[in-house]
Formats: C-alpha cells, structure tokens, sequence
C-alpha cells in the first residue's frame, strides 16, 4: 500500500482502529499462555488511544512512539507460537505498510525476525515481513539492512523448495530496492552541488567515506556479492553461511542490467566494475576457453582440464552481454576480451550447446545496432586494436558455413529424413502445379530448412523480427546441458545475421537521412549568409585540439567495410542452401539492403558485391554472363582470416532443389543448349527489380550488374519488347525451347509490369543517377549489338526498349539525357541486324515524337534549343543507309508533322532537312514517303513556319524534281514549286517584313563574328533571294536529262517569272537575267548540241514515242525551243524594266547570240523557234509601262505573245500584199520611242540587225562544192527569217546603208534559192499550174517592198538605194526564165520529176519572178524621174533583164512570163522614154537604146517556134502583142526620132522592114500558111514603115532618105515576085504551084494592098514621085495575074487592085519639084 492512500483522516481512523483490533487480538490469544505479552498489548492500546486524542497528525506520533507500539508485536513473536507470530507478523507488517515504524523499531523488528529465522519459524511470512519493510520505507540502512539481506539469504539456503524459490525472489527484490535507494537519493540530491571527485578512486577500494548512505548500503551490497561469487568472505553480509555461484552470478546480473547509471556515475562503482567483476568473468570463464571437443574425451586428461558447466557458462555468458551491453565505454579492453571470447566459442571445436548459448549472446549483441556502432568506433577504428565488429561478423558467418561444411556427427536429428537424389523442397507442393513435386520423385519435405551439397539443416522459428529472445540463455533451471536440436545454431545465426542487417541499415539510414536534412538547412543558410561563416569556420576547426570524435560517415563507412565480406560470404551461402520461400526472401531483403546502404555510402566495391550476387542467384547456375564473373572474380579468391578461421566465398552447389518453372534459351552469341530457372531464381528477380525500382539513386555503376541480369533473364523467359518498351510475354524465340510452367507464367505479366515500373521509377532518380542507368542500358545495348552482329538471329532488345521506356518517363528533364540516349541509339540504328536497327529506330523516333509532344516548361515554342536538341538526331537518321530506317524516319517525321506541325517554328530547317535527304539509291518507296511529307508541309504548313525556311522547302522540293526514282514525283514536285511560288506572291508583303527583320539580326551577329553574311544570291534583298532560290532550282530542273521534267519546269519557271517578277526589286532583275535566265540558256545550248542522236525504241514500259521525239537530241530540241521562247517573252515583257539595269545592252547581245545559236542549230524546231523568238522581241512597239508593275500584282499583264497576231508573224497566205504593208505603215506611226532611249535603243536595234544578218547568211548559204549536203534550212525557217526585217527594219532605218542594203540582198536572193526537201514538197508548193507564190516569196517582196516605201519617204540621200532595190528585184525577175541554183545540189524541176524521185525540188519560181516584175514595173513607174535611177541606168537594167524572157518567148517556162514581160516592156517605156528623151543630152541613155533595139528584135522576130497545139484564137492573141509592140514604136519611138540615136532609129526601120514581108519566114514552110502569116503584124509593120516614111516633118533629109531607100526596095521585092509567079503559073499550066510560093504571092498582094491604104492616108505632099511612080508601075503586073487558078490568090488580087481606083483621078497640076 502506498502513503497516499492511507493519509486521509477517514484512513487513518480506519489504521488507528485496526491496531487496536490487532491488539485485542494479541491480548485474546495470549491471555492465557502469555500474560505479559498480554498486558503490554492492552497497555499498548491505551497508548494508542492517548496519542490519536492528543495529535492532530497522528501518524507522526506514532512514528515517534513506535518502539512502545510495536513492542507488544515483538513479544507476541517472541512466544514462538504459530498463531500468535502470524498475527503480529501481520500486524507489524500493517505498521510498517503506514510507515509509522522508527529507525530503532525497524532494527529491534530485524533482531526479532532473524531469532525467528534461526529456529525456523514461519519463513515465508518472515520474507515477506522484511520485504516490506525495506519496500515502504528507507529506515533499515547498515548493518540492520545487512543483516536483514543476510537473513533472506540464509533463507534461500534452506531444504523447504518453496522456501528455498520465495527466498531467492526475495533477494532479487530486495538487491533491486537497495539500488533503487541509492538511483533515489541520487535523484534528490540532484540539485545540490555534488562533492569534488574523488582523487584516487582506485588507491583505496574500501575508501567510500564520500558516499552517501544508500549509495554506501549498495556499494558494500554489491562487493560482497562479488566477493561471494568468487567464493570470497563478505564484508558487509556478516552472518552468510552458504553462496552458490549461480545465483551470485544472476543477482550480479540483474544489477548490472537494472542500474547501469549507479556504476557509469559514480566512480566507486566504475571501479568495482573494473577491479572485481572483470577479473572475476574472465576467471569464470578460463574452463570454457581451454576446453576442446575432441580433446580430452578420448585420452585419459594428461592436466586435470576443468570441463565447462553449463549453468555457469550460460550465466556468466549473460553477464558479459549485460557488461558489453552498458559498460564498453567504460571497459574498453574487458569488453574486447569478452567479444574475443564470445568469437572463440563459436568454435566448431567447442561443445554443442557452448555454440549455441554462444550464438544467442552474439544474437543479443547483433539486434543492437548502437552497440554494434560503438564497438566498430572504439575497436575496429582504433589503430592497434582487435577488429571486433569484424571479427564478430565474420565469424557468425564462418560458423554457418562451418555448419554445412563439416557437419558434427551427430546432427540428423533421427526424425528427420536426408532427401534422396533430386528431391525438390517444400515449396513444391504449395507454389508448383498439381503433382510437380511427387512427378520428382521425392520425399516432400514441408519443413523450411537449408540445404546444401547433401547437407540438409532445418531452419527453426528463433526469434520474432527484431526482438532477441534466447532459448538457452534463459534456462537458469537447467544444470546439465540441454541437447540443441537439430538446425537451432544455424537458425539463430541466420537471424542474427538478418538483424544485424536490419539493425545496421536502419539505423544508418535514419541518420544519414537526418544528416542530408540538416546539410540541407545549412546549405540554405550559407546561401544567406556566406562571407561570415567561413571565417569563423576556420577558428573553429583550428580550436579543436587532441583527438576528436571521428564524424559519423567515417563510422558508418567503416561499419560497412568491417561487415561486408562475412555477410555476404553467409547470406550467399544461405541463399544457395534455402529451400524455403520466407527464408529466401529474407536473405534477400538483407541483400538488397545492404546493397543499397552501401550505395548510400558510395562503396561501390560492397554494393557491386552484394548486387552480384542477387544477379548470381537470379540466373541459372554457373551461368556464363561476363559482367558477374568480372565483378565476382575480385571476391572470390579473398579469404578473410578471423583468428585462424578462414571464411571463403562459397560458390553456388549445382544441384538445385528447386522447382524448375522455365526453360529457355541462354542469350549469347553462339547458339548453346537450354537453361532452367527455378522458382528461386524468379524470386530473386523479383528481388533485382525491387532493389532497381526502389534504390536505382545509389546503384551507379552497378545499374550494369542488375540490368545485364534482368536482360538474361527477359532473354530466358522469352519476353520481348511491345509498343512504348515494354516488355510483353513474346512467342518462343527459337523453335519451342521455351518452356514455361503455368506458375511463371501468371507471374510473367507481373515481372513485366515491374520492370516498366523500375524505369518508370527513373523519374524519380537524380541526374546523376539516372545517368549511370542510361549509360549501363547503353553498354547493355553495345553487347547486344555486338553479339548480334555476323547473324541474323534474334537480338536482345532489353536495352533499347529500356532507354526507351526511360527517356519516355524522363521527358521533363529530356536535355541531360538526350545526347547519350539517342547518340546510342543512333548506332543501333546502323546495326546491320534488322530487328535490331527496326527497334533502334522504333524506340528513337518514338522519343523524338513524345519529346516534341510533351508539355515543356518552358514550352518548346520559347526553347529553341532544345527543340533542335530533340529534333536533331531525326536529321541525323538521314546518314544511315539502311532504306528501312529512313523509312520509318520519314514516318515519324510524317506523324510529327500531323500532329506537331503548327509548332515546330525553329525546328523546321532540320525537319525539312529530313525531308530531303533523298538520294537515288534510296528506291521508290522511300522517296514516295518523303514527298507525302512534303506535300503536307506545302499544303499546310508554309504558313506556320519562319520565312527563312522558305528557301529550304524550295531547295527540298527541287531535290524531289531531280530525282530520278520516280518521274510523277518530279513532276508533281515541279507543281509543289509553282504553288510555293504563288504562296510567296499572296503573302509577299508579310514576308518580306519577315525576312528583312531577319536579316538585321544576321547582318548584326555576322559583324560581330567579323565574318561576311553569307547567303545566296547576297546583295539582293532576303525576299528576292528567296525568288532567285526558287527561279535558279527551277532552272536546275529545266535541264533534267528527263523530257517531261525539263518541259514542266521551264514551262513552271517562266510562267512563275512572268506572273511574279513584278514583286523583285529592279536590281535583282539583274541576277535573274544573268545568274538564271542566261545560265539556264547556256546549259540547255550546250546539252542540246551534244545530245545522243541514237533512237530511242520506246519510252519504258510500253509507251510509244512519236518519230519527232524518237532521239534525245529531237527531246532536247523541244526543251532549247521552251526555253529561249520563255526568256525571250520575259525580255519583251519585261524590257523597259531590264532597260533601266544598266547592262541591257550586254544582255540583249547576248539574247541574241542565243537566238543566232539557235536558230542556226540544224533542227528545224529550234530553228523556226529562234526566229519566233526573234521576232518576238522585235515586236516591241511601245515599251511596257511601269504602271504595268502594279498591274501584275493583279493579274499578270500580258496576254501570251505567241498568240498576239502582228508584225513579223508568220501571216496567213491569204494576206494580200496591200493589207500587209499597211500594217507596216501603221507600225511606223507608232515609232514614237523617247527620245533618250533612242541612241540605246538604236544600238540594241543594230545589234539585233547583225544577229539577223550572220543568221541569215548561215543559213542561206549553199554548201560547197566538198561538203556534203548536212542540212537545209526549211521553208518556214527561211520566211520567218525573211518576215522578220521588216519588223527590225523600222528599228534602224536611219542609219540603214547600201551596203546594208547589199547584205540583204544577198540574204533575201540566198533564202529564196534554196531548194525543198521532197517529202516537204507536196504541203508547201502549189500544183505547178497554180500560178501562186510560196510564203517565203511572198515574205522576200514584202520586205523589198518595205524598203521601197521607207526609200519613197525618206530623207534624199536614201533615194539612191532604188537601183539596188531595182537590181535585186530584177535578179528575180530572171529566176522566170534561169531558175537559181543552190550550191552544187541537184534539183529537179516539178514539172519533169514525180516528188519522190529527187531528195530536193526546186520551187517553182514563175509566179515569184513574174510577181516580182510588177513590182519593178510599179516602183519604176513612181521612181522612173529619181536622179539615182536616172544615173544608175535602172532601165536600161529593166530592158536588159525583160530581153531573157522576151527573146525566149514560147521557149519560156511559163508562156505568161513573155507576156507579162512583154506588158512591163510598154509599161516602163511607156514611162521611161519621155524620161530618156528629156536626159537625151546627158548621154546617161546611150547605153540603152542598143539594148532595147536588140530587146524589140529578140521578141518582134523570135528564135523559138509557137508550140504545136496553138489555137488559131490564141495566134490572134499572140499576134495582136506584137502590134502592141509596134504601136509603141510608132507612138513613142518614131515620133522623136530627133532626140533619138540614128543608129536606133535605122534599126528600129529595118526591123519594120523585116516585120512587114515575112517572105524568108521559116514557117512558111508549114501548111497552115494562112494563119501562121502575121497579117496583122505586118501590116502594122508597114502601116508605121509607111507612116514614118511619109512624114517628112521633123525628118531630116538623111532621114527620109533612109525610108525612102527601104520603100522602094521593098516595091521591087514586090513586083519580082508577081513576075516570077505569073509566069511560074503560066508554065505549069494544070498543076498547082507549091504551097510556099502560093502564100508568098498572097502574102505580097496583101502587102501591096496594104502600101495602097498607108498611102491612101498619108498626105501626098509626104510622098516622093519616085514612089508612085513605082507603085503604077505595079498594076500591069497585077492585071496579069488575073488568069491564075487559085482562089485565094484570086481574092487577095481582088484586094490589091481595089485601092488603084484612088489613081484614076486625074492628078492635080501643081508638081512639087522642090526634091528630085
């Protein structure tokens, strides 16, 4: 009962009242027996009574009083009566329940008690009477509290067994309460100052004079019991008789435990400790040490070897681990000698039970981790001490091994059955499948136990996690030693070792984590104040003097260090024995545990090691993976020496008793045969996966270890990577060598939930971490690479789906870990195994699609560099070969594009780089994908991108046109560019801002570098270059060795320059004339000259070509055509813009040797287009206007020229000549050029004029006489060149020569002598009878007639240019009679060759010379007066040329052409006589009067004969042209013979003569004389022979004579004529006289008759006498022919005599005589 309860008045009543019943009772009992006891009781109750009247605190009283109260008690015991002593027994025990016994009562209780102990009387109550007494209250010290422990000793000693157990709680309670006294005073004494130290605690061991009274009751306790333990006499516990070691050594025990402040506070006791205890263990415990098993047992003991007893052992055993336990700072050495001890005993030499009670007390020690600390700090790191905690551990771990090595005898429990062969463990029949373990064939063992190399140890239940709880160490009943079963020691040492690992690595753990958080704090408080600190940091370090505490990592360090070997030595051995699941995963908890502390720590030797071997026991045994055997291979030959034991590292025992669960394939290069995994080696898996999911931060380098294992094992069991790296149960890899049991497999989608876990996890991990991982799955990966090379065996692709699945979790800090992921998984992707390269593929552009698609902080659009960090390695793809990587790139690119497109910004340059990268080897395929990216970028994403990669997506877009895999995509690509062109023209304004902004920006960091802006096409402005990119890689295209390519492209160029030039700045005009135009023209010249001339069969597959495309020089012609016709139609449209460059003039030059080289090409094609172009780009009238660039913003201007009709084009033949020059002169209004582009403009003009000329002169010239004849210019070449001066002749007409005039003559006179080919003949000539021009003709007069009309108008000194004019059309005129020839060539004339007999044919040049001599007729009739033509003698040229034709007559080609000759003969003299007649004085015509008298003679008496089939109508017509003829010479000749020649004049009479009597007419001779007789002719012959002869006016007398003489003669001829034939008729009587002389006399009587009308109306004073004389004299003559016989000379008499009739008037008187 305690104070408090009995403190309250109502209590202390009830106590008052309860002694004095106590009292009345004694009194009662003793009565009769006891008088005197009985009296004191009553006398007691008086007093009783007197003090609770008297006293307010009546408990105080009777304390004082106590002796007189407690007396009666005392004598009642004193009666050595049972029932008396019991009751005051009770009673005293109720006084000193309420403490109201003094200090003299307690002693004369004590006396009173130790009388009763000495007979024997009531033990029990008297044990339980002092232990109240020394409990309730602290009265009893010295020698009464001696005596009163002596008395419960002696108690104990007893024979009564209960006794004999109550005694012995006694002591154990009273030795606590003694200890309990002094912890109490101390605790009140606590504020007081304490007395100084002791001096020399150690000189004196009974000095305790400073020692306070409980403590001194303690100290003297204390020794005695030491002193009794080593069988030594007390000092204090006067009155002990007997001791027993055992019980000294558990009451020392229990104090040790119970007070350990009393003896590490006051030294007194520390001393005790030191100098008794000690000793007195290490004594105790020599039996022990010197004793061996097998030592003494079999020979006789040669020296009395004292055998261990094991109740001491175990005691003394305890003892030391309280000892070690409290007090190893203060016995630094003892404890090292207990600890050896302890290690010793372990011994496999020493006694069963001796290991085990050895093993529970290291069990005590391992399970307190603190402990373990301080021995590690005061042993392990001291320089010359034992490694205890070493030593500990290695030697737990030497003692399990030594259990499965040398097993004792004895050890099979005799229950137990060894298992047989290949018995499988206990876990068969819980984890396998039905009958897994019976189909083994062995006896099945539920029970968890060890086995190993036919060692088979049972693993008993030792301990509950963390709490030690001995078995053996706790039998203080037991004397003899008890037998250990089977498995025990091995059992506790394994949860020794366990809880030495847990203990260990919680505890570091908890403070290493304290000690980050406290760095942490100081980080920040540095951060705020840095100066400061450091200074005083600096003092204090220094201020530390002597030896200090070692920090505490150096302590956890060393713990590890210390630990490591033998624990992993233990558990591996452990591990490899374990048959049982539970056991298994402890040991690998403890594994995994150290691994990671180690990891912590940064040992990276004992973290490899125990990761080691969680990899070993995760892979089959005695598998081959280098990476282990490398790391093992510096363990396995350590052995670590622990006192002359050796612990080596076992290797794994290779029979397994375990349940097989998988068989598979081991990964390595060469095929090898099957490896089995037990169920064991899936739970240790499991284990490699916790310890990467939860500890990856501290694993470093060893991630290598653990992911070599996983990756073996993923390997084995058949897993293989799925979409995002995960790994799923794949099929079996190579033929069914994989073989799963159901157990595993259910396991599988577990396993491979956690190992995408563990990378998952890696998010979690810090960069530095997360480095090793990458870089070991990188290692990984080149192993497997390695050994995939040389085969095409499935590869592991562990690593490369693992950094995927990393990089993918990692994606908020993608940047650290970018470079050496995808660097690495570029090289797989150029792996030459495919699924390799497939995955590497897979898993890069899988992270490049998921970099770019994730939420970025800062988003990507503000991180431009690392979107180009993430994009980049897509670019670098393009430099594989692999065709199926690069397919997947350009997938990846086409998904990025769909999804992330509109964000890209900075990215693009490389994406389109991407895009690009197509090379000619790559295949189809590919390249469609590549151009599917394109497209979607042109369709949808110019606009979202940076101006600045417009030109990238030019240049990509051309790459796709020049690649040769697949012409659709080059020509789409071709349409790709035209609609990036027209996104450039609608968005122009923005991007130019765009780029100009840009360019700024580069402008600046080029200055700042010192380096040039380099970019093409530079000094033109950004936007333009922009243009010129895309016109320059449209003129790569326009040379493709392609056809359809080169037409689309040149077709696209100039239709994007004309739609869109306007938006260029004028001076980038320059660049594009130059660098794209001019250089595109030069390539296609030179490509076009050098083409193969080979026929092509067909156009691949089965596309027939047309023969005008049958060569490559004929497909090239069409390009060159394209090409010049659209930079000629550029620089007509665009002229007066080109005009303000500066360099026109060269530029035209060069224009122009273009079109000279073209059109000189021998193809006809490229020719003709030539002159198209030519003339094209002389049609410039007007000069476009400027207005005209605003215009183009609009639409584009310009309607397609070469559709526009105009000057210079090919017309239509049915133009007639007068529309065409009108249009000429309507051209020549519009000449209105400013005037000061005139004198540029006239050069321009004069250059185009001497193209024109050395094109002609080529073209037309004829071959000579060596050369064979290669090429000839076709007719419509000849009349574009031909249509094209007049256009250009406008131009420079001021300055237009003759000798320009001559030079085109001699082109104008070449192109029409050139020649047809046959087969071109029958399009281009008329019928022969169609008198029609060919349009070449018709194009040579027009520009003659040009040039007439221009000399007609212009300034006096180009007058003189007629008689050229007149010159070169008369050379025509000739071609009617003499047709030209072209070199040697040999034509045939059309009308004597069938076409297809001559290779050439000569036109028919009639109509074109007939044509042409109208027009010399018509310009000399307007130019007949001008001076040059006067002085250049045109008409006499005229004359000379019409004499051909005229003196040929029928022998022309054309029967029109002498007609026509002859209508132009009266036509021009009509006009050109008057005119000669005027200049008669000058002499300028002498030379034309021969010639026309020689003209009038060839024609008046022709040398050829009329044709056969001549109609006599047609005679008449003929005939009726010669009158004609005649007539002019009577009206225009005759008249002025004045002014006229003599000579011409006796000419001109003498062909009249001849014209008038056609007597020696050779055709008299045929028989239709009749007709053939030109009556008509001759009659007008005579009629102007008359009428000049008569007219004597303005003759002169030499004159008249001359007509005179020719008169008469011809009377004469008359009359012989009648003579001969009157007579002839007269002789030949009957017959009829020949046909000839017949018409001849016809003939002369016409003519008489004729003579008779011309004088009839002549004026008679005009005849001579003489004449008429003559002509009467005709009329005998005639009246003699009367008699002939032929009418018609009858009729044509009758005519001839008619007009005499005028004679037979009388004549008048009047004779004029003047003249005889």
């Amino acid at each position: 009962m305690s104070t408090m309860t009995t403190s309250s008045p109502e209590a202390v009543k009830r106590f008052v009242e309860n002694v004095q019943t106590d009292l009345r009772s004694l009194s009662m009992e003793c009565k009769k027996k006891f008088p005197p006891v009985k009296e004191a009781a009553e006398s007691g109750i008086v007093k009783i009574k007197t003090i609770a009247a008297r006293n307010t605190d009546i408990l105080a009283a009777l304390k004082e009083h106590s002796s007189e109260v407690v007396q009666p008690f005392l004598m009642g015991c004193g009666t050595k009566e049972p029932k008396i002593t019991q009751l005051c027994l009770a009673a005293i025990q109720r006084l000193m329940s309420h403490e109201v016994v003094s200090e003299a009562a307690a002693g004369n209780i004590i006396n009173m008690l130790w009388q009763l102990m000495e007979n024997g009387l009531e033990e029990l109550k008297l044990l339980q009477t002092v232990l109240v007494l020394l409990t309730t209250n602290t009265v009893v010290h010295d020698e009464v509290l001696s005596k009163a422990i002596v008395l419960c000793f002696r108690l104990h000693f007893t024979k009564d067994n209960i006794t004999n157990n109550t005694a012995a709680a006694t002591v154990r309670q009273v030795v606590t309460v003694v200890f309990e006294r002094m912890v109490a005073e101390d605790e009140r004494y606590k504020g007081v100052e304490d007395q100084p130290p002791l001096v020399q605690g150690n000189s004196n061991r009974r000095s305790i004079s400073t020692l306070r009274p409980s403590a001194k009751d303690a100290y003297m306790l204390f020794q005695d019991l030491c002193q009794l333990v080593n069988a030594d006499a007390p000092y204090w516990l006067v009155g002990m008789t007997e001791m027993t070691r055992t019980f000294g050594l558990e009451l020392l025990e229990s104090v040790l435990n119970d007070f350990p402040g009393v003896f590490l506070q006051h030294q007194e006791f520390s001393f005790l400790l030191k100098e008794r205890v000690c000793p007195l263990v290490i004594k105790l415990f020599s039996p022990n040490i010197k004793f061996r098993q097998g030592g003494g047992s079999t020979a006789p003991p040669s020296a009395p070897v004292e055998k261990p007893y094991f109740p001491i052992c175990m005691r003394l055993l305890r003892v030391v681990s309280v000892l070690v336990k409290h007090y190893y700072s203060l016995l630094v050495t003892e404890c090292e000698i207990f600890l050896s001890l302890l290690v010793k005993f372990l011994d496999g030499e020493k006694p069963q039970w001796l290991r085990a009670v050895a093993v529970e007390s290291i069990h005590r020690l391992c399970a307190q981790p603190h402990l373990l600390r301080s021995f590690c700090q005061s042993y392990d790191m001291k320089p010359h001490s034992t490694k205890v905690f070493r030593d500990i551990v290695n030697a737990l771990g030497s003692f399990i091994q030594s259990l499965f090595v040398t097993p004792s005898s004895g050890l099979l429990a005799p229950g137990s059955t060894p298992l047989g062969g290949s018995g499988l463990s206990g876990q068969a029949s819980s984890q396998g499948g039905p009958g897994t373990g019976c189909a083994a064939g062995g006896t099945i063992s539920a029970q968890a136990a060890f086995e190993y190399r036919g060692t088979w140890i049972p693993l008993v239940t030792v301990s509950v996690q963390g709490s030690v709880k001995a078995t053996y160490l706790e039998m203080l009943d037991k004397v003899e030693p008890p037998s250990i079963p089977e498995g025990y020691a091995l059992s506790v040492a394994f949860s020794a070792l366990l809880d030495l690992v847990r203990g260990i690595t919680s505890m570091i753990e908890r403070e290493l984590t304290e000690e980050e958080v406290e760095e942490e704090a100081e980080e920040v408080s540095r951060r705020d104040s840095e100066p400061a600190r450091s200074l005083e940091g600096e003092d204090s370090t220094q201020g530390l003097a002597g030896e200090k505490e070692p920090s505490p990592r150096l302590v956890w360090e060393e713990m590890v260090n210390a630990c490591w070997c033998g624990l992993l030595a233990a558990l591996s051995l452990l591990l490899d024995a374990s048959t049982d699941e539970t056991a298994t995963e402890s040991i690998l908890k403890a594994e995994l545990t150290m691994a990671s502390l180690c990891g912590r720590l940064g040992l990276v030797t004992p973290r490899d090691a125990f990761i080691t071997a969680v990899c070993k026991a995760s892979l089959p045994p005695h598998y081959a993976l280098t990476v282990l055997s490398s790391s093992a291979a510096c363990l396995s030959n350590k052995s670590y020496s622990i006192q002359g034991q050796n612990v080596q590292m076992i290797s794994p025992s290779s029979e397994s008793h375990q349940q097989v669960v998988a068989v598979g394939q081991p990964l390595a290069a060469q095929p090898q045969g099957t490896v089995v995994l037990t169920a064991k080696n899936i739970q240790c898996m499991r284990t490699l996966l916790n310890l990467a999911h939860c500890h990856g931060a501290v694993l470093g380098t060893s991630w290598q270890l653990v992911l070599a294992t996983l990756q073996h094992l993923v390997w084995i069991l058949g897993l293989k990577p799925g979409s995002g790296g995960a790994l799923k149960p794949g099929r079996a890899v190579e033929g069914p060598s994989t073989v799963l049991t159901t157990a595993v497999m259910t396991d599988l989608p577990v396993i491979s939930n956690i190992l995408s876990r563990l990378f998952e996890s890696s998010q979690y991990l810090d960069d530095v971490s997360l480095h090793h991982l990458i870089n070991a799955l990188c290692s990984l990966s080149l192993e497997a690479m390695e050994m995939a090379y040389g085969n095409n065996k499935e590869p592991s692709l562990f690593a490369v789906a693992k950094l995927l699945e990393t990089g993918l979790v990692n994606m908020d800090r993608i940047e650290i870990l970018w470079r050496p992921l995808t660097g690495h998984l570029l090289e797989v992707c150029q792996h030459p195994n495919s699924r390799m390269r497939e995955w590497g593929a897979e898993a890069l552009t899988s992270l490049i699609k998921a970099g770019l698609a994730y939420k970025h902080e800062p988003p990507l659009s503000q991180n431009q560099r690392l979107q180009l960090l993430l994009l980049n390695p897509l670019r670098e793809l393009s430099d594989i070969v692999h065709p199926d990587i690069r397919q997947k790139q350009l997938e990846s690119v086409l998904q990025i594009l769909q999804s992330q497109g509109d964000s890209l910004g900075p990215g693009w340059p490389l994406v389109l780089g991407v895009i690009g990268a197509i090379r000619n080897d790559q295949g189809e395929s590919l390249i469609r994908t590549a151009f599917q990216c394109l497209q979607l970028v042109v369709t949808d994403f110019l606009p979202t991108m940076p101006c600045t990669c417009l030109q990238i997506v030019v240049d990509v877009a051309g790459s796709f046109g020049l690649q040769n895999q697949e012409l659709n995509i080059s020509l789409t690509s071709i349409g790709l560019l035209w609609n990036i062109s027209d996104y450039f023209f609608q968005r122009a304004e923005a991007i130019e801002q765009e780029l100009n902004r840009e360019e700024v920006l580069l402008e600046r960091q080029a200055e700042e570098k010192g380096m040039a802006l380099n970019r093409p096409f530079h000094p033109a402005p950004p936007f333009d270059c922009l243009w010129l990119c895309l016109y320059a890689k449209l003129g790569e295209l326009c040379v493709d060795p392609r056809p359809a390519v080169r037409k689309s492209a040149g077709q696209t160029l100039f239709s994007t320059v004309t739609a869109h030039g306007a938006l260029l700045q004028p001076p980038t005009w320059h660049t594009v004339v130059w660098k794209v135009l001019f250089h595109l023209l030069d390539s296609v010249r030179k490509s076009s000259t050098t083409a193969d001339k080979e026929k092509i069969e067909s156009g691949g597959g089965n596309i027939l070509i047309h023969h005008s495309r049958d060569t490559a020089e004929k497909q090239w012609a069409e390009t060159w055509v394209l090409t010049l016709a659209g930079v000629a139609r550029i620089f007509n449209t665009r002229r007066r813009l080109l005009q303000s460059l500066g360099d026109f003039c060269k530029a035209w030059e060069v224009l122009l040797d273009h079109i000279q080289s073209a059109a000189l090409s021998k193809n006809n094609e490229v020719s003709l287009a030539a002159l198209k172009s030519f003339q094209e780009i002389l049609q410039i009238v007007t000069p476009v206007k400027d207005s005209e660039r605003l215009d183009a913003l609009g639409m584009p201007a310009l309607a397609d020229p070469m559709s526009a009709p105009g000057p210079g084009r090919p017309l239509p033949r049915s133009d007639s000549l007068a529309e065409r020059l009108a249009r000429y002169d309507g051209m020549e209004q519009q000449l209105n050029l400013p005037l000061g582009d005139e004198l540029e403009d006239s050069a321009l003009w004069w250059a185009a004029w001497n193209t024109w000329y050395r094109t002609g002169i080529e073209s037309t010239r004829p071959p000579g006489p060596a050369q064979r004849l290669a090429f000839v210019p076709s007719q419509p070449f000849l009349t574009a060149l031909v249509q094209i001066f007049p256009a250009l002749y406008q131009h420079i007409k001021t300055g237009f020569s003759m000798e320009d005039l001559g030079k085109l003559g001699v082109i104008l006179h070449g192109a029409v002598s050139v020649p047809i080919s046959s087969d071109a003949s029958p399009f281009i000539l008329p019928s022969y009878t169609e008198a029609v021009l060919t349009s070449l003709q018709e194009a040579v007069l027009t520009a003659l007639d040009v040039l007439q009309k221009a000399i007609c108008v212009g300034p006096e000194n180009m007058q003189t240019m007629y008689p050229a004019i007149f010159q070169q059309l008369l050379r025509f005129v000739e071609f009617s009679c003499k047709p030209p020839q072209y070199g040697k060539l040999e034509t045939k004339h059309v009308a004597n060759a069938k076409y297809n007999q001559a290779e050439w044919v000569a036109l028919n040049y009639v109509p074109f010379a007939e044509r042409s001599l109208e027009v010399v007729v018509e310009l000399y009739q307007k130019t007949a007066c001008h001076k040059a033509v006067v002085s250049e003698k045109v008409l006499q040229n005229i004359i000379k040329t019409l004499r051909i034709p005229l003196g040929l007559k029928y022998a022309c080609p054309s029967e029109s052409t002498w007609k026509l000759a002859v209508s132009s003969l009266l036509k021009v003299l009509s006009v050109g006589l008057p005119v000669a007649r005027q200049h008669a004085s000058s002499g300028k015509f002498d030379t034309m009067w021969p010639e026309l008298a020689n003209a009038f003679e060839d024609f008046l008496f022709t040398k050829s004969t009329p044709p056969d089939n001549l109609s006599v109508q047609e005679f008449q017509k003929n005939e009726s042209i010669d009158v004609e003829v005649v007539q002019l010479i009577s009206t225009e000749i005759l008249p002025f013979a004045n002014f006229i020649p003599k000579e011409f004049v006796g000419q001109i009479m003498t062909m009249l003569n001849k014209g008038s009597i056609h007597s020696q007419s050779s055709s008299f001779t045929e028989a239709e004389i009749d007709i053939r007789l030109r009556e008509q002719f001759s009659k007008a012959c005579f009629e102007t022979l008359l009428q000049f002869s008569f007219n004597s006016k303005a003759a002169t007398p030499q004159e008249g004579y001359i007509s005179r003489m020719a008169l008469s003669v011809l009377l004469q001829r008359s009359q012989d004529v009648l003579r001969r034939y009157v007579e002839d008729e007269r002789l030949s009587g009957r017959c009829p006289l020949p046909r000839q002389q017949v018409t001849e006399i016809i003939f002369v009587l016409k003519a008489i008759s004729t003579l008779m009308d011309s004088l009839r109306k002549t004026q008679p004073e005009n005849v001579d006498g003489n004449t008429w004389g003559q002509v009467i004299a005709l009329y005998p003559t005639l009246v003699e022919c009367i008699t002939c016989s032929s009418s018609e000379v009858s009729s044509a008499l009758k005519e001839a005599l008619g007009p005499f009739k005028d004679f037979m008037q009388p004549p008048v008187t009047k004779v004029q005589n003047g003249e005889s």
